[in-house]
This record gives structure tokens, sequence and C-alpha cells, in this order.
């Protein structure tokens, strides 16, 4: 389980790969989760402050 400390893009955003999606405290560390490659933010389902559990999809980046 985890916390977003925050959210750095917006649902529909253009990123490059590297670009900042989101950050995830878990265990005590904070983690920067980066596109993986150049695309689209299709789906954010992350909001500052929200706990998650493990598993659960926070973002979906599509090629483009």
């Amino acid at each position: 389980p985890g916390k977003i400390v925050s959210v750095a893009a917006k649902a529909g955003a253009k990123l490059k790969k590297g670009d900042p999606i989101l950050v995830l405290e878990a265990m005590k560390m904070e983690h920067t989760l980066t596109a993986p490659f150049d695309g689209k933010l299709a789906e954010l389902n992350a909001k500052a402050g929200a706990q998650v559990s493990e598993g659960v999809l926070l973002a979906k980046l599509e090629k483009g």
C-alpha cells in the first residue's frame, strides 16, 4: 500500500519518455513514476493524498 504525494500530469497530456506522472510514497520512501515511452496519458486514476493498494492501475499511457 502507498499514498499519492503529488500528481504531475493530467489525463490527455502528451508525455515524453522520462516525464514524471506522479509521486508515490511507500514504506517511507518516495517513488516518482515516469513515462516509459513517448505517448499520451490516456487514463489517470490518481489524486494527491489518496491511499492506494498494490495492483491498482494508476495511469495508462498510449503510444502516439
